[in-house]
């Protein structure tokens, strides 16, 4: 468990990020919630600080370098340091290929796939002098597989797991770990809302039958940030009911 340590996740402000950051702060980690919008990250925050746990809400685009130096900075000057990194931050912006625009390619590269280079960067010079830390990509199964209409988004999570196994090698040797998390297709507000005759076909495309849970993915994100998962980096870890193997 990531008990005691300090742990800074992005895209935390709602969703799957939001449920990161609660299982990191109910195993005992310090949480750091960043996200874009200043509302939904205070509110995650509030809802740790009310069950107990310790928090700390930033505001920021995390495509932005100048950004990120002031996250980790307020990170540190809070908590003392960051252990545990979750480059959890993505937004979509879909469109079949011929139909794409230039600047939507843009969006969805700078915020998914640069993000997690900066933030990464900024980890590991903290992580690199202390001899330990754990960083944890969320990426998706369409990154693996691919999906009709979603170029740019599947290309910024490939591009996530070739991020992953670059800088697994090059902070091994500091006892940093790097590793990925691909969910397939969960159970969120975005998928409960679409129509009853998608969702099931969705779940056709699945071997274990259903959707997954919210806690399926933030249990494998708490085991790679734990100390049992020290001799695993690297990896790409698929949360996804046997849906791309």
């Amino acid at each position: 468990m990531p008990r005691g340590k300090v742990a800074l996740v992005t895209g935390a402000g709602k969703g799957i990020g939001a449920a990161i950051a609660g299982e990191l702060a109910r195993q005992g980690a310090k949480v750091v919630v960043v996200d874009i919008d200043r509302a939904s990250a205070e509110s995650c925050a509030a809802s740790i600080v009310h069950e107990g746990g310790e928090a700390l809400a930033l505001q920021a685009n995390v495509a932005d370098p100048g950004q990120v130096k002031a996250v980790f900075q307020g990170a540190i000057e809070k908590f003392g340091s960051v252990d545990i990194l979750v480059n959890n931050a993505g937004i979509t912006r879909d469109a079949l290929l011929i139909r794409m625009k230039e600047e939507d390619w843009d969006a969805v590269l700078a915020v998914n796939l640069k993000s997690a280079f900066l933030c990464t960067q900024e980890a590991a010079r903290t992580m690199s002098k202390k001899r330990y830390g754990r960083i944890i990509n969320i990426s998706s199964v369409v990154g693996q597989m691919g999906n009709v209409g979603q170029a740019n988004y599947c290309a910024s999570k490939a591009g996530l797991i070739g991020l992953t196994y670059s800088n697994a090698r090059e902070l091994a040797r500091r006892q940093v770990t790097v590793n990925a998390v691909a969910p397939g297709f969960i159970e969120t507000d975005m998928t409960r809302a679409l129509p009853e005759k998608t969702r099931e076909e969705l779940a056709a495309q699945i071997p274990l039958g259903s959707l997954g849970q919210v806690e399926d993915v933030t249990h494998a994100v708490v085991f790679l940030a734990g100390e049992k998962s020290g001799y695993i980096t690297g990896q790409v870890l698929a949360v996804n009911g046997g849906m791309y193997m």
